[in-house]
Parts: structure tokens; sequence; C-alpha cells
């Protein structure tokens, strides 16, 4: 396809004036690990989606989202949901331990800095809930051990150059952000609810292998 074309499949533009709601498999498995009648917050949020989905199925005493797009934001604060522009790798405006829950759903992979976004989640909020894509997923090694390129499936139909994916990382790999954090305890580790049954015990007993999309809870320590 022609990069030219404004159908060239790029998710580096962050453009969501044409997608106002949308559902992922993951979204469940998110839910339930949050408390009703808490203080939420959603570093890269999108189009608010999600931000949405908890403010129908929790009723949250308070509820934010930061976005880089001005697309997304607009269309955050549509639903009636406060937003702000900005990038979530850097200092956040916010004060120590003013959310309960900092979440950050398929994002972590995109940003410059993972470390300060990991170390502002855990400061502005008592529990963090993050995914992203494990690039140790069987899928992933296969593809690059027969084609020698960057996993096709870890692009989500995008090209290597054309997706904001620019640290991608396996479970062994976040578990060691987590140590150099500090302070921080992985409380539940879940995944997609479409797998059930043999398989999912599976993938349970090698996350790190057989599980293609994390989800972790995590609770900072106390007075950290």
């Amino acid at each position: 396809m022609d990069i030219n074309s404004p159908a060239y499949n790029d998710n580096r533009n962050y453009d969501y004036s044409e997608v106002h709601s949308e559902h992922r498999e993951e979204y469940a498995v998110i839910l339930s690990m949050i408390e009703p009648r808490k203080k939420i917050i959603d570093l890269g949020c999108g189009n608010g989606s999600l931000l949405e989905l908890i403010k129908q199925k929790k009723e949250p005493l308070k509820l934010a989202g930061v976005e880089i797009s001005e697309s997304g934001v607009n269309a955050v604060r549509a639903k009636g949901i406060d937003a702000i522009k900005g990038s979530i790798d850097q200092t956040l405006h916010y004060t120590d331990n003013e959310f309960d829950y900092a979440i950050c759903n398929v994002t972590i992979q995109m940003v410059n800095y993972p470390e300060t976004l990991v170390t502002e989640m855990k400061r502005i909020s008592k529990y963090l809930i993050i995914s992203f894509p494990n690039f140790g997923f069987y899928k992933n090694r296969l593809d690059l051990l027969l084609h020698g390129r960057m996993p096709k499936p870890l692009l989500y139909g995008y090209k290597w150059f054309s997706t904001g994916h620019i640290h991608q990382l396996s479970i062994v790999d976040f578990y060691e952000l987590l140590h150099e954090c500090r302070n921080l305890d992985v409380i539940k580790l879940d995944t997609v609810s479409s797998i059930t049954g043999i398989k999912r015990n599976i993938v349970f007993a090698y996350p790190n292998l057989f599980m293609p999309l994390p989800v972790f809870l995590i609770q900072k320590k106390d007075n950290t």
C-alpha cells in the first residue's frame, strides 16, 4: 500500500475522530480487578471506551483520563468524563495517592520512558493495572525464528515501521521493570477471558510462553 494513501495503516497517528467507542476482550478482565466506588485514572485512555465502561459498571467516585491525542481527549470528554492532553511517561500533574487505581492498557510498549510511567503510576495510586502484548508469546517466537523478522502477530496488522510499539517486552521483561521501579507487588496476573479449560491451565503454568496479552494487578507497598 502507498504510504501516502489516506487508507495507509499507521497507529502512530492516534486519530480517534472516526472511532468513538470500541470493545476489547481485556476490558472484562480489567473490570474484574476494580472495586466499585473508587477513584480511577486511565493513562493512554484513547477514545475513553474503557473509562465509559468503568463509569457504567463501577460507579467511580472519581474518573479521569490522560491521552496524547487531541481527538482522543475530545472523544473522552464527549462521554462526560474528565480528560487532559499529555504524555503519560512524564511527571503527571496529580498529587500523591490521588487515585485508588491507575490503569495503562496496552500502552506501556508505546512510550519512551516505561520506567517513568510505572513510577508515576505508583506515586499517584495504590493499585496499578497494566497490560501489554507479550513479545515472548510462542507465536511471536516462531515467527521470528522461521522468518527472521519482527513477528507479525505482535503488530496487529501494522508494519514494523508504522506501529507505535517502540518498546516491545515480554512478561519476564516486565517483572524486571517492576523490580527496578521498586516496592511493587504483583497480586494478580490474568489474561483475556475467552481462554478456558485445560488451555487456560497451560497458559497460566507458562505465561511468558502462552499468554498473548497479560493483565497485571499490582499493589504498591505501604509508605512508598
